[in-house]
């Protein structure tokens, strides 16, 4: 089972320079905003460039409502190469979080 965290305990330990987030989601999704400091992996991409993040520290995956994040922290989670790492999933992804986000994009592309 894959250890979920709500968007304020995240908040609180990012606010710590805590864990290091990965965005699951694609790369245009990413770029309208994402959590401060978070890299994007897109979950069709993460099999193959699971080697780019590193794992030795506590990591939080990152979707749209929490269910593929999940799906990728189980991944991570059995990466032998993230054998010291904490993954947990952020409990219903960007739905529920109303912390700050970050753009990649111009101010008129971030527009819905």
């Amino acid at each position: 089972m894959v250890e979920e965290i709500t968007a304020e305990e995240l908040r609180e330990e990012l606010a710590e320079n805590g864990p290091q987030v990965v965005d699951i989601r694609p790369a245009a999704a990413y770029e309208r905003g994402h959590i401060p400091g978070a890299i994007n992996v897109p979950l069709t991409e993460l099999p193959r460039r699971v080697d780019e993040v590193d794992w030795d520290d506590e990591v939080v995956t990152v979707c749209p409502v929490g269910q593929s994040s999940v799906q990728a922290a189980r991944l991570i989670g059995s990466y032998e190469g993230a054998a010291d790492a904490t993954v947990r999933s952020l409990a219903g992804g960007y739905r529920d979080w109303d912390g700050d986000l970050e753009s990649g994009a111009a101010d008129d592309e971030t527009r819905l």
